[in-house]
């Protein structure tokens, strides 16, 4: 499979950038001489990198740990900080007191109909005190699982750390799941108690929470108790083991003691989807997720505590339990708005970083793309002055859209910080660093002390610009701890197709100046007359035409080539759909891919299937098109999409 990276470095860090980061920071304190001897010494060792991060942090601890990693079990089943106690509460809410955070904003939140409310530092520690009294009251407390099943209010983040401060293990939900994804991922982490809502406005339509709970609850036999805020004034009706949040928390003390665990105590249970049948529960611990985390996005990616984070998202993904920690935990201010970014004004993220004066943002490339194919006025209206850095994930880039975005939001002057990695990582495998220039697309390193690397089928590292799979050949210290009650699955899935290696699913290149890019999952791959091919490659001229907002390609079976190829395509609105259309669709593949890629089928839908993180799912538009069955759509954001694809199917 061949890759041709955009050719020209866009972004320098200035002298003066460079010398107030982070990462220098860290550099310095790591005793080496710049960036690259960093990263050569992590990958050599781990241990070393892993003791000096937990110091540079300042990870607070009620008992130090004896030692750093235990690989005594094998390297799948690596252990950390072994014989320290902590908590990510201790870290996050209790170390601020008595210090110039405990009185400045948290967070400030806004409602789709433009509702306003904040909490400072110190009014989420007492919210986050009482509900944690009141979840003892109840007879909950170290190791119970307790499901979160909210949307983005500034609750969510007081009853997540109220989860964890009693020693609990939270299981965020995605606020859209219907039904049946609730019931499996509550019946399988054993949950005991559920925290949830009245309801939540979804572009202006109610959406009631509590009552999803409610048709499931008789299905959950562990399930005792359903605490219940009410946000939106909804009268519900009451069943047995409902808890109303208000009663259970207002004469409760408003201190509280935070439980002492061991570090490798699991501290969430967030589950992230297969493509068939169970979806995967990933167990993250005290000490592994914090300490990954921090490393990643205040060292790696910049977040201070002078900084006022926006990253529109939702617990069910791991950015919504990211985001409270990260901003906690770096004592920064959090900006939540509930709803949509683009509803119900179609700037509204713009509109929330300009008011509130975002330095710091998260973003996904497909929201890129569908701001692009609006009138420029919907961008450029609004001040980005307040901007520092920017940082995308979810999905590759695709050039166009990078330099849009580049161009029109950070104004050529901020930084996009492109993370990859996976809920089952803990945060990244491949990032950006300030300590380097930057290419459109691009990662320029990967992340420390994990060993990644591209290798072929045999688990050889493979020469810069040769497309291969993405994997790791250290632990590290963020990965989860298995897979819930399933330890079979988890080797099966990452550590038995290269024994010792994990293998994550990704395509992955280094170019020449030893850029790293992730061209899609490798099980999207198509095969064309023999050749590996990543959809990505094949969307990127389609998108380069201007004249569609999405694309997704598959391959169907072909008797010649192996693959053929069907570009589903998103238009742009307004966009004739005609056969002049298809035949520069085509033309657009054929001249940037060769004659063998050659579109088989164009197919024209309103609407692509994604993952509540806005990725694309390849494997559901081609089950639909070829008439098999799409398997696990629980992570879907848009099921409406569905329908109308099927219409277009195949014959």
């Amino acid at each position: 499979m061949e890759f041709k990276p955009y050719p020209d470095i866009v972004w320098q860090p200035t002298k003066e950038r460079l010398a107030n980061s982070q990462i220098q920071k860290f550099i310095n304190a790591a005793g080496v001489a710049d960036y690259d001897e960093l990263l050569t010494k992590s990958d050599q060792d781990p241990e070393w990198f892993w003791n000096t991060a937990i110091k540079f942090l300042d990870i607070k601890f009620y008992q130090p740990y004896d030692k750093v990693l235990d690989q005594s079990k094998g390297i799948e089943w690596a252990e950390w900080c072994l014989g320290g106690k902590t908590n990510l509460v201790l870290n996050c809410l209790d170390k601020h007191k008595d210090t110039d955070i405990w009185n400045k904003p948290f967070i400030y939140h806004e409602t789709e109909a433009g509702k306003k409310s904040s909490l400072s530092y110190a009014e989420l520690d007492q919210k986050v005190c009482q509900l944690t009294e009141g979840m003892r009251s109840l007879g909950l407390g170290k190791g119970d699982a307790v499901g979160l099943y909210m949307p983005m209010i500034p609750e969510v983040a007081v009853a997540f750390l109220a989860i964890i401060k009693m020693g609990g293990v939270v299981i965020p939900l995605f606020s859209g799941f219907g039904p049946d994804p609730i019931v499996v991922r509550l019946n399988d982490g054993q949950a005991k108690a559920v925290v949830t809502v009245d309801g939540t406005s979804r572009r202006s339509t109610t959406v009631n929470l509590k009552a999803t709970i409610d048709q499931v609850r008789d299905q959950i036999p562990t399930l005792e108790h359903v605490i219940s805020f009410n946000h939106m004034g909804l009268d519900l009706p009451k069943q047995n083991g409902d808890v109303d949040w208000d009663a259970l928390t207002q004469n409760m003390p408003c201190t509280s003691e935070t439980e002492v665990m061991n570090t490798e105590d699991p501290m969430m249970l967030i589950y992230t989807s297969g493509t068939t049948g169970m979806p995967k529960g990933t167990v993250q611990t005290h000490c592994g997720f914090m300490i990954k985390a921090m490393f990643d996005l205040h060292v790696m990616s910049e977040l201070t505590s002078d900084d006022r984070m926006l990253w529109m998202s939702d617990m069910g993904w791991v950015v919504g339990p990211l985001e409270i920690m990260a901003t906690s935990f770096t004592g920064a201010t959090l900006i939540m708005g509930e709803g949509a970014p683009n509803y119900p004004e179609p700037g509204r993220i713009w509109r929330l970083l300009e008011e509130y004066k975002v330095s710091w943002l998260g973003f996904a490339p497909t929201i890129a793309r569908i701001f692009m194919s609006q009138p420029e006025e919907s961008v450029s209206q609004y001040d980005f002055s307040s901007l520092k850095t920017v940082l995308t994930t979810g999905e590759p880039w695709n050039p166009d859209a990078w330099l849009w975005f580049f161009d029109k939001i950070c104004n050529k002057r901020v930084p996009i910080i492109n993370l990859t990695g996976g809920t089952e990582i803990g945060c990244g495998i491949l990032g950006c660093t300030v300590a380097r220039p930057l290419k459109p697309c691009c990662f320029n390193t990967q992340m420390p002390a994990m060993g990644a690397d591209i290798i072929d089928e045999s688990g050889q590292a493979i020469a810069d610009g040769q497309v291969g799979e993405l994997a790791l050949r250290n632990p590290s210290i963020g990965l989860t701890r298995g897979l819930w009650n399933n330890p079979e699955r988890y080797l099966d899935s990452y550590w038995r197709t290269i024994p010792g290696v994990w293998v994550h699913g990704d395509w992955a290149v280094k170019d020449d100046h030893g850029m790293w890019y992730v061209l899609g999952r490798s099980d999207d791959t198509l095969k064309i007359s023999g050749k590996r091919t990543g959809p990505a490659e094949i969307e990127g001229p389609l998108l380069a035409t201007g004249k569609i907002i999405e694309a997704a390609v598959i391959g169907i079976p072909d008797e010649i080539g192996g693959s053929a190829v069907v570009c589903v395509c998103v238009p742009k609105p307004g966009q004739a759909i005609n056969q002049a259309l298809t035949t520069e669709l085509i033309d657009a593949v054929v001249n940037e891919m060769g004659k063998s890629y050659r579109p088989k089928h164009v197919v024209f839908v309103e609407d692509l299937p994604k993952t509540r993180t806005m990725k694309i799912m390849r494997r559901v538009v081609k089950a639909l098109l070829i008439g098999t069955e799409p398997g696990d759509l629980s992570s879907m954001v848009n099921p409406e999409s569905i329908d109308f694809i099927k219409q277009k199917k195949l014959k």
